[in-house]
């Protein structure tokens, strides 16, 4: 495995594998790595013959100076997982410094309208644009071949799908599927700033997810559609018996993520997403409601 912290390098180090036919794949990160990452190395590595993991926390998408300084980093720890995932395909961290990414203040960014303005959005004001930034920095810097996103950021990965067909980037996207621990919790970097207690609480999410889950399945062994109201409630009704904080509780479209209020069916899927706190920390989470997808049979699945 090898570590790389320069854009020259990094793209050196591409146009080698390129020369000798080697197909690239792509997963961007900001360190910290859990299952959850490590899934998606796994995915990348089957689909191609060289792996570049990024690992840059990226200031541009942080709102709160205190959010960002608090973020956890720790490369030793990301190498040492990497390397014990022991691929048949070689690894190249790019892990750059602020200053090689940001050498300057930039004049540039990149936002997709109407994508990123709610859900996360509304409450994290410039995230998004951020994201997208440094998104489409990084796939100009890596050019790979494929690059692949987790689905627990679904908001995020719309985002990139998007910028990336409007921009007509020659890349692949691939949808990893959200990593969780057996009681349902989401797998993320902030769960390491969870107390005892708020670890605890934070099931709250996935329980609220898999009541939602619960009642479009039975909507559908009856025959009928479900409205979105009705999964929203079953799923309020567990984050307040848990006191978590939230932020939002939306149903969506499933492509656009734009609020909806029609029925819910195998043809046109929704997807339910929450933020909220526990503890002081801020944790998200969604489903697909409407086609039964792997995404609902692992939460249905998890105890």
């Amino acid at each position: 495995m090898e570590r790389i912290t320069t854009i020259t390098a990094v793209r050196e180090r591409v146009r080698r594998a390129r020369a000798d036919g080697v197909r690239v794949g792509f997963v961007p990160t900001m360190g910290a790595l859990h299952e959850g990452h490590l899934g998606l190395v796994r995915l990348a590595a089957q689909r191609a013959g060289l792996v570049v993991v990024s690992v840059f926390v990226n200031p541009t998408q942080f709102d709160r100076p205190d959010d960002l300084a608090a973020y956890p980093r720790d490369l030793a720890g990301d190498e040492a997982a990497l390397q014990a995932l022991g691929l048949a395909v070689p690894v190249v961290v790019f892990a750059p410094p602020v200053e090689e990414m940001y050498p300057r203040a930039p004049l540039t960014t990149v936002s997709v309208a109407g994508l990123g303005e709610h859900l996360c959005g509304a409450s994290r004001p410039g995230h998004f644009d951020g994201v997208a930034t440094v998104v489409t920095k990084l796939l100009s810097i890596v050019g790979p071949d494929l690059a692949v996103f987790g689905r627990k950021d679904r908001q995020q990965l719309q985002i990139v799908r998007r910028l990336v067909a409007d921009l007509d980037l020659p890349v692949e996207i691939v949808a990893g599927p959200t990593a969780r621990e057996a009681d349902g919790v989401a797998l993320s970097s902030r769960n390491r700033r969870l107390s005892v207690e708020g670890r605890s609480r934070a099931r709250a999410l996935s329980r609220a997810l898999r009541a939602a889950v619960e009642v479009a399945e039975e909507a559908r062994m009856q025959g009928r559609a479900v409205e979105p109201g009705e999964v929203r409630a079953a799923a309020a009704a567990v984050l307040a018996d848990a006191a978590v904080d939230v932020d939002y509780l939306e149903v969506v479209d499933a492509v656009t993520m734009q609020p909806t209020t029609a029925p819910i069916t195998p043809t046109t899927p929704a997807v339910l997403a929450v933020a909220g706190e526990v503890t002081g920390v801020r944790l998200i989470d969604n489903v697909e409601l409407g086609d039964a997808d792997d995404e609902a049979r692992l939460l249905a699945a998890t105890s």
